[in-house]
């Protein structure tokens, strides 16, 4: 199983392309965005001198965000964060550190972020929960979807492949979500959830596994 079967990354991030390799499975770029953050700030990239933060908005650490950037009056960013061009960071959006977001992406109200990797043109706009997750191109995630990242055990995340147990070797993964995935209102995706590209998740509240690309999941 490889990354590049779920998503390509795409122009706005290739500065990262050395972190995240195509041939990796998809759940070590989680690894890798931490290293991804620390290697640019290194380089001295902060927020471009033009942007203007509001008064309510907070931040502490590194933080890069394009001067593109639509900001909210209030809400926190804790680096390190990258938000790139054409990104919309809406009212009481808490970004919880080592997240990078591609351009034209939308960072709800009231929603949380930690530990992410959005590509391009992702929505998630009202009441969601983004930690040890990888959001793929122009995929959408519906008012209150829940992207659970640890188990209620707290073991470490199994997936199972072609009939074989894998082990991912971390103890939290939110979702991987392909390019164009759509997931309805609502949803709680289970930790270590994996969704190929174009599947839709409609009606369901609560899905999980590994879910085949174009497939459509339905409350049964």
């Amino acid at each position: 199983m490889k990354a590049c079967t779920y998503f390509d990354l795409p122009d706005s991030l290739q500065l990262f392309a050395p972190y995240f390799l195509p041939d990796a499975a998809p759940w070590q770029w989680l690894d890798q965005i931490p290293h991804a953050l620390k290697d640019f700030f290194s380089k001295g990239n902060f927020t471009e001198a033009q942007t203007l933060f509001p008064a309510g908005l907070h931040r502490s650490g590194p933080v890069y965000v394009h001067s593109s950037v639509k900001l909210p009056p209030y809400g926190v960013i804790e680096g390190p964060a990258y938000i790139g061009p054409d990104c919309e960071l809406r009212p009481g959006v808490y970004i919880r550190g080592n997240v990078i977001a591609g351009s034209h992406c939308v960072l709800g109200n009231s929603c949380e972020y930690k530990n992410a990797l959005l590509m391009d043109h992702v929505e998630t706009a009202h009441f969601n929960y983004v930690g040890d997750s990888i959001l793929g191109n122009r995929s959408h995630l519906g008012a209150g979807v829940i992207l659970a990242n640890v188990r209620l055990d707290r073991k470490p995340i199994q997936l199972r492949i072609d009939g074989k147990t894998v082990d991912t070797g971390r103890r939290k993964i939110g979702a991987i979500l392909g390019e164009r995935v759509e997931v309805s209102c609502n949803t709680v995706l289970s930790p270590g959830t994996l969704v190929g590209k174009a599947a839709y998740i409609v009606c369901s509240p609560s899905a999980g596994g590994i879910i085949q690309e174009r497939a459509i999941v339905r409350l049964s």
